[in-house]
Protein backbone atom coordinates (compact mmCIF):
# COMPACT_ATOMS: atom_id res chain seq x y z
CA UNK A 1 0.00 0.00 0.00
CA UNK A 2 1.32 3.33 -0.91
CA UNK A 3 2.10 6.35 1.30
CA UNK A 4 0.49 9.93 1.18
CA UNK A 5 3.27 12.04 1.92
CA UNK A 6 2.37 15.69 2.66
CA UNK A 7 4.73 18.73 0.42
CA UNK A 8 6.57 20.15 3.29
CA UNK A 9 6.62 23.95 2.64
CA UNK A 10 5.64 24.29 -0.93
CA UNK A 11 6.95 28.13 -2.53
CA UNK A 12 5.73 29.49 -5.62
CA UNK A 13 9.18 29.96 -7.17
CA UNK A 14 8.13 33.28 -9.46
CA UNK A 15 4.37 35.00 -8.85
CA UNK A 16 3.58 33.93 -12.46
CA UNK A 17 1.30 31.95 -14.15
CA UNK A 18 2.48 29.66 -16.68
CA UNK A 19 0.19 28.21 -19.41
CA UNK A 20 1.62 25.16 -20.03
CA UNK A 21 4.68 25.02 -17.59
CA UNK A 22 7.23 22.00 -18.60
CA UNK A 23 10.77 20.21 -18.60
CA UNK A 24 12.11 22.23 -15.79
CA UNK A 25 15.95 21.02 -15.37
CA UNK A 26 18.84 22.10 -13.19
CA UNK A 27 21.98 24.01 -14.64
CA UNK A 28 24.10 23.04 -12.16
CA UNK A 29 26.83 25.41 -13.88
CA UNK A 30 24.60 28.74 -14.06
CA UNK A 31 22.97 27.67 -10.56
CA UNK A 32 19.55 28.02 -12.45
CA UNK A 33 16.75 26.39 -12.97
CA UNK A 34 15.39 26.30 -17.18
CA UNK A 35 12.06 25.42 -17.54
CA UNK A 36 9.47 25.88 -20.44
CA UNK A 37 5.59 27.24 -21.44
CA UNK A 38 4.69 25.59 -24.16
CA UNK A 39 1.51 28.01 -24.93
CA UNK A 40 3.48 30.81 -24.06
CA UNK A 41 6.32 30.09 -26.55
CA UNK A 42 8.74 30.56 -24.05
CA UNK A 43 12.35 29.48 -22.43
CA UNK A 44 12.27 30.63 -18.63
CA UNK A 45 15.30 30.55 -16.26
CA UNK A 46 15.23 31.34 -12.45
CA UNK A 47 17.38 31.08 -9.45
CA UNK A 48 16.41 28.26 -6.82
CA UNK A 49 14.80 31.06 -4.41
CA UNK A 50 13.22 32.52 -7.61
CA UNK A 51 15.12 36.40 -7.46
CA UNK A 52 16.51 36.37 -10.91
CA UNK A 53 14.25 35.87 -13.69
CA UNK A 54 14.95 35.74 -17.62
CA UNK A 55 12.94 34.18 -20.67
CA UNK A 56 13.56 33.95 -24.36
CA UNK A 57 10.82 33.71 -27.25
CA UNK A 58 11.19 30.86 -29.57
CA UNK A 59 10.90 31.87 -33.39
CA UNK A 60 7.19 32.11 -34.01
CA UNK A 61 5.16 30.24 -34.80
CA UNK A 62 6.95 27.70 -33.22
CA UNK A 63 6.85 26.95 -29.83
CA UNK A 64 9.72 24.75 -27.17
CA UNK A 65 8.57 21.98 -25.53
CA UNK A 66 11.34 20.58 -24.06
CA UNK A 67 14.89 21.04 -23.09
CA UNK A 68 18.29 19.23 -22.43
CA UNK A 69 21.77 21.11 -21.71
CA UNK A 70 24.47 20.95 -23.57
CA UNK A 71 28.63 20.41 -23.34
CA UNK A 72 29.18 24.27 -24.09
CA UNK A 73 26.11 25.91 -21.63
CA UNK A 74 23.69 26.40 -24.73
CA UNK A 75 20.62 24.25 -24.29
CA UNK A 76 19.08 21.60 -26.80
CA UNK A 77 15.52 22.55 -27.44
CA UNK A 78 12.42 20.99 -28.86
CA UNK A 79 10.65 22.89 -30.84
CA UNK A 80 7.10 21.85 -32.57
CA UNK A 81 8.68 20.12 -35.59
CA UNK A 82 12.32 20.37 -34.98
CA UNK A 83 15.08 19.99 -32.57
CA UNK A 84 17.32 23.28 -32.27
CA UNK A 85 20.22 25.38 -30.31
CA UNK A 86 19.15 28.62 -28.08
CA UNK A 87 22.48 30.15 -26.69
CA UNK A 88 21.32 31.56 -23.34
CA UNK A 89 24.11 34.16 -23.01
CA UNK A 90 23.10 35.70 -26.75
CA UNK A 91 19.39 34.59 -27.38
CA UNK A 92 20.62 33.03 -30.59
CA UNK A 93 18.69 30.23 -32.10
CA UNK A 94 20.51 27.39 -34.32
CA UNK A 95 18.62 24.27 -36.02
CA UNK A 96 20.17 21.09 -35.27
CA UNK A 97 17.35 18.94 -36.78
CA UNK A 98 13.96 18.70 -38.72
CA UNK A 99 12.39 16.12 -37.50
CA UNK A 100 9.25 14.33 -39.71
CA UNK A 101 6.61 13.61 -36.98
CA UNK A 102 4.34 13.19 -39.62
CA UNK A 103 0.22 14.74 -39.27
CA UNK A 104 0.57 18.60 -39.16
CA UNK A 105 -1.94 18.04 -35.70
CA UNK A 106 1.04 16.09 -34.29
CA UNK A 107 3.87 17.92 -32.54
CA UNK A 108 6.83 17.37 -30.32
CA UNK A 109 6.83 17.10 -26.28
CA UNK A 110 8.54 15.84 -23.51
CA UNK A 111 12.48 15.21 -24.25
CA UNK A 112 15.64 14.89 -22.64
CA UNK A 113 19.14 14.43 -22.97
CA UNK A 114 19.98 10.49 -22.62
CA UNK A 115 23.00 8.65 -20.81
CA UNK A 116 24.31 7.89 -24.66
CA UNK A 117 24.35 11.74 -25.00
CA UNK A 118 21.97 12.10 -27.84
CA UNK A 119 18.72 14.21 -27.43
CA UNK A 120 15.53 12.20 -26.82
CA UNK A 121 12.20 13.40 -27.44
CA UNK A 122 8.57 11.75 -28.08
CA UNK A 123 5.46 13.05 -30.30
CA UNK A 124 2.06 13.18 -29.52
CA UNK A 125 -1.36 14.27 -31.45
CA UNK A 126 -2.57 17.36 -30.38
CA UNK A 127 -6.31 16.62 -31.49
CA UNK A 128 -8.75 16.43 -28.88
CA UNK A 129 -10.08 12.47 -30.19
CA UNK A 130 -5.63 11.98 -29.72
CA UNK A 131 -4.75 8.77 -31.99
CA UNK A 132 -1.58 6.92 -31.36
CA UNK A 133 0.01 8.64 -34.39
CA UNK A 134 3.01 9.83 -32.12
CA UNK A 135 6.22 8.69 -31.83
CA UNK A 136 9.56 8.39 -30.08
CA UNK A 137 12.95 9.29 -31.30
CA UNK A 138 16.82 9.46 -30.82
CA UNK A 139 19.14 12.82 -32.33
CA UNK A 140 22.47 13.25 -32.17
CA UNK A 141 25.01 15.63 -31.71
CA UNK A 142 25.41 15.58 -35.56
CA UNK A 143 21.59 16.31 -36.41
CA UNK A 144 20.78 12.70 -37.46
CA UNK A 145 17.05 11.76 -36.74
CA UNK A 146 16.22 8.13 -36.02
CA UNK A 147 12.95 6.77 -34.85
CA UNK A 148 12.95 4.50 -31.87
CA UNK A 149 9.50 3.54 -31.03
CA UNK A 150 5.86 4.56 -32.49
CA UNK A 151 2.30 3.90 -31.63
CA UNK A 152 2.07 6.37 -29.16
CA UNK A 153 -0.30 8.90 -28.26
CA UNK A 154 0.96 11.50 -25.81
CA UNK A 155 4.93 10.33 -25.10
CA UNK A 156 5.87 11.52 -22.06
CA UNK A 157 7.65 10.70 -19.06
CA UNK A 158 11.55 9.94 -20.11
CA UNK A 159 14.01 9.16 -17.70
CA UNK A 160 16.70 6.76 -16.82
CA UNK A 161 18.54 5.13 -13.71
CA UNK A 162 21.28 6.09 -11.93
CA UNK A 163 23.52 3.62 -13.95
CA UNK A 164 22.17 4.76 -17.30
CA UNK A 165 20.77 0.65 -17.73
CA UNK A 166 17.30 1.35 -17.56
CA UNK A 167 14.73 3.85 -19.28
CA UNK A 168 11.73 4.83 -18.29
CA UNK A 169 9.25 6.06 -20.98
CA UNK A 170 5.34 6.83 -20.40
CA UNK A 171 2.02 7.39 -22.84
CA UNK A 172 -0.41 10.18 -20.81
CA UNK A 173 -3.19 8.43 -22.51
CA UNK A 174 -2.39 5.24 -22.24
CA UNK A 175 -1.93 5.87 -19.38
CA UNK A 176 1.02 3.44 -18.79
CA UNK A 177 4.78 3.72 -18.11
CA UNK A 178 6.77 1.00 -19.65
CA UNK A 179 10.67 -0.04 -18.70
CA UNK A 180 13.34 -0.75 -21.14
CA UNK A 181 16.79 -2.34 -20.75
CA UNK A 182 18.88 0.49 -22.04
CA UNK A 183 22.61 0.40 -23.43
CA UNK A 184 24.38 3.71 -22.37
CA UNK A 185 27.64 3.53 -25.19
CA UNK A 186 25.12 2.65 -27.98
CA UNK A 187 21.34 4.03 -27.19
CA UNK A 188 19.85 0.88 -27.95
CA UNK A 189 16.68 -0.31 -26.31
CA UNK A 190 15.59 -3.75 -25.31
CA UNK A 191 13.23 -5.85 -23.49
CA UNK A 192 10.09 -3.99 -22.77
CA UNK A 193 8.18 -4.15 -20.03
CA UNK A 194 4.75 -2.77 -17.98
CA UNK A 195 6.41 -1.11 -15.71
CA UNK A 196 2.95 0.85 -14.26
CA UNK A 197 -0.92 1.01 -15.99
CA UNK A 198 -2.58 4.03 -14.14
CA UNK A 199 -6.28 5.98 -14.47
CA UNK A 200 -7.22 9.88 -13.89
CA UNK A 201 -7.51 8.63 -9.91
CA UNK A 202 -3.58 7.91 -9.40
CA UNK A 203 -2.69 10.63 -11.95
CA UNK A 204 -2.44 10.19 -15.88
CA UNK A 205 1.76 10.04 -15.71
CA UNK A 206 2.95 13.61 -17.71
CA UNK A 207 6.67 14.56 -17.07
CA UNK A 208 8.71 12.69 -14.24
CA UNK A 209 12.28 12.38 -13.29
CA UNK A 210 14.67 9.93 -11.39
CA UNK A 211 16.21 9.89 -7.93
CA UNK A 212 19.65 9.22 -6.95
CA UNK A 213 18.08 5.48 -5.16
CA UNK A 214 16.68 4.64 -8.47
CA UNK A 215 13.47 5.60 -7.88
CA UNK A 216 10.79 7.05 -10.96
CA UNK A 217 8.93 9.98 -9.70
CA UNK A 218 6.18 10.81 -12.01
CA UNK A 219 3.31 13.77 -12.23
CA UNK A 220 0.32 12.60 -11.63
CA UNK A 221 -1.78 14.90 -13.44
CA UNK A 222 -5.30 14.37 -13.68
CA UNK A 223 -4.45 13.84 -9.22
CA UNK A 224 -2.48 16.93 -8.70
CA UNK A 225 0.30 14.44 -7.00
CA UNK A 226 3.65 13.29 -7.48
CA UNK A 227 3.87 9.40 -7.79
CA UNK A 228 7.19 7.81 -6.53
CA UNK A 229 7.69 4.12 -7.99
CA UNK A 230 10.09 1.84 -6.51
CA UNK A 231 12.63 0.37 -9.32
CA UNK A 232 9.91 -2.57 -9.77
CA UNK A 233 7.16 -0.84 -10.08
CA UNK A 234 5.80 -0.98 -6.87
CA UNK A 235 3.87 2.50 -6.29
CA UNK A 236 5.56 2.95 -3.04
CA UNK A 237 4.24 6.58 -2.04
CA UNK A 238 2.74 10.16 -3.60
CA UNK A 239 3.07 13.54 -2.51
CA UNK A 240 -0.28 15.54 -3.04
CA UNK A 241 0.79 19.17 -4.36
CA UNK A 242 -0.59 22.33 -3.53
CA UNK A 243 -0.97 22.99 -7.28
CA UNK A 244 -3.19 21.54 -9.58
CA UNK A 245 -2.26 19.66 -12.82
CA UNK A 246 1.07 18.97 -11.92
CA UNK A 247 3.45 18.53 -15.62
CA UNK A 248 6.97 17.51 -14.09
CA UNK A 249 9.39 17.42 -11.71
CA UNK A 250 13.28 18.05 -11.06
CA UNK A 251 15.39 18.09 -8.46
CA UNK A 252 17.88 21.18 -7.75
CA UNK A 253 19.50 23.37 -5.81
CA UNK A 254 21.99 22.72 -3.49
CA UNK A 255 22.90 19.08 -3.66
CA UNK A 256 20.22 18.48 -5.71
CA UNK A 257 17.84 18.49 -2.72
CA UNK A 258 15.08 20.50 -3.50
CA UNK A 259 12.08 19.71 -5.96
CA UNK A 260 10.91 22.08 -8.52
CA UNK A 261 7.48 21.55 -10.27
CA UNK A 262 5.63 23.20 -13.11
CA UNK A 263 1.89 22.79 -13.74
CA UNK A 264 -0.41 23.77 -16.60
CA UNK A 265 -3.72 25.67 -16.71
CA UNK A 266 -6.71 23.56 -17.78
CA UNK A 267 -9.88 25.71 -17.97
CA UNK A 268 -13.32 24.26 -16.40
CA UNK A 269 -11.34 21.38 -14.90
CA UNK A 270 -12.41 21.16 -10.98
CA UNK A 271 -9.01 21.21 -8.41
CA UNK A 272 -8.58 18.93 -5.72
CA UNK A 273 -9.26 20.30 -2.14
CA UNK A 274 -5.12 20.23 -1.73
CA UNK A 275 -4.97 22.41 -4.37
CA UNK A 276 -3.75 25.87 -2.09
CA UNK A 277 -1.89 27.70 -5.32
CA UNK A 278 -3.06 28.56 -8.25
CA UNK A 279 -2.84 26.30 -11.33
CA UNK A 280 0.34 27.06 -13.81
CA UNK A 281 2.48 28.10 -10.48
CA UNK A 282 5.80 26.47 -10.75
CA UNK A 283 6.03 24.96 -7.28
CA UNK A 284 9.64 24.31 -4.98
CA UNK A 285 9.82 22.47 -1.63
CA UNK A 286 12.63 20.27 -0.17
CA UNK A 287 13.14 16.98 -0.97
CA UNK A 288 13.98 13.74 0.90
CA UNK A 289 16.28 12.52 -0.85
CA UNK A 290 18.99 13.83 -3.80
CA UNK A 291 18.00 13.64 -7.47
CA UNK A 292 20.42 13.05 -10.46
CA UNK A 293 22.65 15.77 -11.99
CA UNK A 294 21.51 16.06 -15.77
CA UNK A 295 23.15 14.63 -18.68
CA UNK A 296 24.58 17.13 -21.38
CA UNK A 297 24.66 16.94 -24.97
CA UNK A 298 27.97 16.97 -26.90
CA UNK A 299 27.44 20.67 -28.34
CA UNK A 300 29.68 21.13 -31.29
CA UNK A 301 31.10 24.56 -29.88
CA UNK A 302 32.94 21.91 -27.64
Amino acid sequence: MSVIRIVPDPQPLLDQIFRLGESPIWDDRRERLFFVDIDGGEVHHVTAEGSSHRMWNAPPPDRPTALGLTTAGRLVVALTRSVVFLDPDTGAWETLAEVDVGLHTTRLNDGKVGPDGAFWVGSMDERPERRPVGALYRVTADGRVEQKLDGLIVSNGLAWSPDGRTMWLADSRGPWIDRFDFDPATGEMSNRSRFATLDDATGRPDGCTCDAAGFYWSAGATAGRLNRFAPDGRLIEYWQLPVAWPTMPCFGGEGLRSLFVTSLVRAGTEHPATATLPAGTVVTFPAQIAGLPPHRFPDPRG
